[in-house]
């Protein structure tokens, strides 16, 4: 079946192409579909499988707003999309195209709306459902707090506290190479997935534990795009920023909460007593985790500083020294 996806792919992504180069137009995802219907029989699939393959390819198309997206070959993940009238879950069992699927049903699930099958690297399957489930919101507390993202923590937070996080790469660091040295890609794979099962349900546990105490969360924009291309990568991947602030967004609008970010340009410098702007910057200023403010006497740490600012910063009531860049 996932060959067969595959095939649908490649044919939406070749035609399309054609037409561009024969018209100078794409084609939409309605001449898409209507190119490839009557196909699902042949190929074992079912029908809406293939429209919502043509749908995804003209979403994708449409955003990189390439030619030709890459090519699905038999090295590519499984992926299989259907539509909510084309699944059945009956207990463990999944029922698609007349076939039954056992799976370990890890939560219960409510009125689907869609759904895919989908392939990790190492080969395992699972059921992914969209459903709709009653509402979940969380008692109110009316808290809130400020995040700073880092390296050597990953999150501090404006109530003095931080969250080291587990940082798998350098833990399984030797294993991977000896793994890699000795082309066991099968290892490879293993140890791939078992660091970002560590890292995620690390940050998972995290985050949750943040939306069920605080209300309000506003996280710095801090970005690990263009320090991955640094000497600091390893760690910047290690810490998985992105990862981190994705969750909590879709954990605050499940449990009606609110997540904001904002720039976090000078939170780390100016002092949060009296506003006062510190005089260090540059990469050599990450060294310094302390300083002591010129004006007032206040000795700050960088970080609880910057999430204290950070925080101050969602409330709508920036200082003095960042007001320009936060505006």
């Amino acid at each position: 079946m996932a060959q067969s996806i595959n095939f649908v792919w490649n044919y939406c992504n070749e035609v399309s192409a054609k037409s561009l180069d024969y018209n100078g137009t794409w084609l939409s995802q309605y001449q898409l579909q209507t190119l490839t219907s009557g196909c699902s029989k042949d190929l074992g699939i079912n029908a809406s499988s293939i429209q919502e393959v043509c749908r995804e390819y003209v979403n994708r198309r449409n955003q990189f707003k390439k030619r030709k997206l890459n090519w699905r070959s038999k090295k590519s993940l499984g992926w299989i999309p259907f539509k909510f009238n084309n699944i059945v879950i009956n207990g463990d069992e999944a029922i698609y195209c007349k076939k039954v699927f056992k799976f370990w049903k890890s939560r219960e699930v409510g009125k689907i709306k869609i759904g895919s099958f989908n392939q990790d690297s190492k080969g395992n399957w699972y059921i992914n459902l969209v459903c709709e489930i009653a509402n979940s919101n969380l008692e109110k507390t009316n808290k809130s707090i400020g995040v700073d993202l880092g390296l050597i923590a990953t999150a501090t937070y404006s109530d003095g506290s931080s969250y080291e996080g587990e940082k798998p790469i350098r833990k399984y660091t030797n294993k991977l190479a000896m793994a890699q040295r000795a082309n066991k890609k099968k290892k490879v794979k293993s140890i791939h997935k078992k660091i970002t099962n560590i890292r995620k349900d690390s940050i998972s546990k995290e985050t949750t534990r943040l939306v069920r105490e605080y209300d309000f969360i506003v996280v710095g924009n801090v970005s690990s795009k263009k320090l991955t291309k640094t000497k600091m990568a390893k760690s910047v991947q290690d810490v998985s920023w992105g990862i981190y602030k994705s969750m909590l967004a879709y954990k605050t609008i499940r449990f009606g909460k609110e997540l904001k970010v904002v720039k976090e340009h000078w939170t780390s410098k100016t002092c949060h007593v009296c506003n006062n702007v510190a005089n260090f910057g540059g990469l050599s200023g990450l060294s310094v985790r302390e300083w002591t403010c010129s004006n007032c006497g206040k000795t700050h740490d960088r970080d609880v500083n910057a999430a204290i600012n950070i925080l101050r910063i969602g409330h709508d009531t920036p200082i003095k020294g960042i007001l320009r860049t936060c505006a």
